[in-house]
């Protein structure tokens, strides 16, 4: 039967998880539409900051198999080593690339660089229209299409769609024009993040310091700079941010201590308010939401992006799939397929990323006494050290073909 809608798949948001879903499938014989609100030819859009992306081994490997890594690696850092510690007592793990024989855990990159190369793919990729700038104003999904009213250059214009896919991050359009209720924890905690350069060279590793305001990491980037994302209560943060420059490396280092020697200087100051968002519902007929659209997490153990790649993963290969065998890739049998794969490792990633946070903000003497005893035997134990290592490069689970260095082109039998 001829497809009669504008496209197959249209993506709504064209930060990091929708370009990359775009890419990921530029291979396959869909149409592709992706709505953006900032006009693309602008290098400073909003998901493209210098925000640093720890990003793991497995998504890594998705950027790999989608053939973009290539062009990310000069400005990617090797994470080869994390340092986990608890401020004031014992306990620490740590975690080494050698012990599963890989060059690295994960690296170090910005937004930025990360965007700039998927800017530039997806101006070359030719089964892609970009529809910028453009804002989503309606949007209605039935049993054949979904269709999306927009506002683009001061014009109403609809488009209409076999799968309409939600990355608009985390004050997602889509989610709020469709009603799908969310739910949200506020830490009381804000991220304070900048670059530091250090005394002493980072030697590719990478340290998370859990401290009493909430967890505290250093990670390594070029030359004697390493990356802060330091985890403040909310009530201090104007304070911290209205401290000079001095007296915040002094106020960093009394944090951190002196493992890197002397912090010697800080770049620009960022602050953002740390929240753990759930949509109730990540698909409907016709709809998918990925990425932040559907979970945002706090930064601790940096998850979230990684979390988002592979929801990227796991939908390219569910619509490839789909094609291949001729089934219609927005009906809601093909979606629960897809959503019945994800939450697995939704459910693993939020429950692990907020039991750190549980666990590292409580100061009573038995519970700090447990945690430092549970850091000391995933240092000492092969089988629980190796199950962190797995979790923290993102190689665990059911993982979808990219994930696991494959291409999409031909199905596996039984996934």
């Amino acid at each position: 039967m001829t497809n009669q809608n504008d496209f197959d798949v249209l993506i709504v948001g064209g930060g990091m998880v929708g370009a990359s879903l775009a890419i990921a499938l530029r291979d396959q014989p869909v149409r592709i539409g992706m709505i953006e609100a900032v006009a693309w030819q602008v290098e400073d859009k909003p998901g493209y900051d210098d925000r640093t992306i720890a990003l793991a081994w497995g998504s890594r490997r998705i950027f790999d198999s989608m053939g973009v890594w290539q062009a990310m690696t000069p400005d990617a850092t090797a994470i080869k080593t994390i340092h986990v510690s608890d401020q004031g007592h014992f306990g620490f793990t740590r975690l080494d690339a050698r012990q599963q024989q890989v060059e690295a855990l994960g690296y170090v990159i910005t937004a930025r660089a990360i965007g700039k190369v998927l800017t530039q793919q997806l101006a070359e990729q030719t089964n892609v229209t970009l529809i910028s700038p453009a804002t989503v104003t309606n949007l209605e999904c039935d049993k054949h299409c979904a269709t999306v009213t927009v506002n683009q250059e001061g014009q109403s214009r609809q488009y209409t769609t076999s799968l309409l896919v939600g990355a608009d991050g985390v004050k997602s359009t889509i989610r709020e024009l469709l009603s799908i209720d969310t739910t949200m924890k506020d830490y009381g905690q804000t991220a304070v993040i900048a670059n530091l350069t250090t005394e002493k060279a980072h030697n590719h590793i990478a340290f998370e310091r859990f401290t009493r305001t909430g967890p505290l990491a250093l990670l390594p980037m070029d030359d004697h700079r390493c990356a802060l994302v330091w985890t403040v209560e909310t009530d201090e943060v104007d304070d911290v941010m209205s401290l000079d420059d001095d007296r915040f490396l002094q106020a960093v280092q009394k944090r951190f201590g002196y493992r890197l020697g002397k912090l010697l200087k800080v770049g620009k100051r960022d602050a953002y308010p740390l929240r753990l968002v759930r949509a109730q519902e990540q698909v409907r007929e016709r709809l998918v939401l990925i990425g932040n659209a559907v979970h945002t997490l706090h930064p601790v153990g940096g998850q979230g992006f990684n979390l988002g790649l592979r929801d990227v993963a796991t939908l390219a290969q569910v619509i490839a799939e789909a094609r291949h065998t001729g089934n219609d890739i927005g009906s809601l049998p093909i979606l629960n397929h897809y959503a019945e794969w994800r939450i697995s490792d939704h459910e693993r990633v939020i429950g692990f990323t907020d039991n750190l946070v549980k666990l590292f903000s409580n100061d009573s003497l038995p519970l700090s006494f447990a945690r430092n005893v549970g850091l000391l035997v995933a240092d000492v134990l092969p089988p629980v050290k190796k199950a962190l290592l797995r979790r923290t490069m993102g190689i665990y689970g059911h993982l979808p073909r990219l994930a696991r260095g494959l291409c999409l082109q031909e199905p596996e039998h039984g996934t």
